[in-house]
């Protein structure tokens, strides 16, 4: 019985991030006051099941790296809140960046399944193609958003090694940062509703990553 209540462990400890990302959405779509705070509270939730989950999985530097990855994506959500005198995208960026670092660092060494699939490809043909439609309007940004969107495809690539959840909250994550791009260089070129979707799908690739790395995380140690 033991074993068999483990799995629904995960299940409910996912619950209050779920709830409070489809929160945020709406209030986001409806450009409403409570969209910032609620942002805040989406990686410290997305923390509770890798905390309940901690002491069941090996190595302990997994479930380091994993609440590394997400401090830093708090970091990364809430500069402009938590560092309101310092330029924000940059430091939006370098927190994400090591963010990215930790993902890959626990994807490689931790969590790898498989080499790496030949259609990984596509993640290096992306960076090319946003360096040439992005570049000439990131201004001085430039050589930070290149060695940003190096993490990024990284993170994307080395996801698809991992267990398939992983794999596809890679993609969500890259999606989402795609998305953001466009509206922070060309913001002409996207619709409104890009706004949304922007957390729609960085909520499903963070929830995803996480998932699909304590899954495997709690097989390995079964």
């Amino acid at each position: 019985m033991q074993r068999s209540a483990r799995p629904s462990v995960i299940v409910w400890a996912f619950v209050p991030y779920v709830a409070v990302s489809l929160v945020h959405v709406v209030l986001l779509a409806l450009d409403h006051d409570l969209a910032g705070p609620s942002k805040l509270l989406l990686m410290p939730l997305l923390a509770v099941p890798v905390l309940v989950s901690a002491r069941r999985i090996r190595p302990p530097v997994t479930a380091a790296l994993l609440l590394i990855a997400l401090l830093f994506s708090w970091l990364g959500d809430g500069a402009g809140a938590l560092f309101p005198t310092a330029p924000e995208l940059p430091l939006m960026l370098g927190f994400f960046g090591l963010a990215h670092v930790a993902y890959i660092l626990l994807f490689a060494r931790h969590l790898a399944r498989r080499r790496l699939p030949w259609w990984t490809t596509v993640y290096a043909v992306w960076w090319l193609a946003m360096i040439v439609v992005l570049g000439p309007h990131t201004g001085g940004l430039l050589a930070a958003v290149g060695l940003y969107g190096l993490l990024l495809a990284g993170t994307a690539a080395f996801a698809a090694r991992c267990d398939p959840l992983v794999a596809v909250g890679g993609a969500f994550f890259l999606a989402s940062d795609t998305i953001l791009a466009f509206r922070l260089f060309l913001p002409d070129a996207l619709p409104a509703w890009s706004s949304p979707a922007v957390m729609l799908t960085y909520t499903l690739g963070q929830g995803l990553i996480v998932a699909g790395a304590l899954l495997s995380l709690r097989r390995k140690a079964a």
